[in-house]
């Protein structure tokens, strides 16, 4: 195995920008808002495309597509508790 590939198989190229967005925090009502409607509350775009009752394609879920789709979620979440515990407020909105 070449040292490049050695250092693909074992490092993932985006731990560092999942680091980053797992350290957010989130203080300001304002950023958490902003967020919750930025982030979808559920994984979007899933579609099958039919012609004449015949499946011809299938579109997978964005969230699949995303490899910072976990992290990104966790971000909505801080928000939302962030919003639901310190600031009181209603969050059904965003659910």
């Amino acid at each position: 195995m070449t040292s490049i590939t050695h250092i693909l198989v074992h490092n993932d190229p985006l731990q560092p920008v999942r680091q980053w967005l797992d350290s957010i925090e989130v203080h300001n009502s304002k950023l958490a808002h902003l967020l919750c409607k930025l982030i979808p509350a559920q994984c979007p775009f899933e579609r099958d495309i039919s012609l004449f009752g015949r499946k011809l394609l299938h579109i997978p879920p964005m969230c699949k597509l995303n490899p910072l789709y976990q992290e990104v979620v966790g971000l909505r979440f801080k928000a939302l508790c962030y919003l639901a515990d310190e600031c009181g407020e209603d969050i059904t909105a965003y659910c």
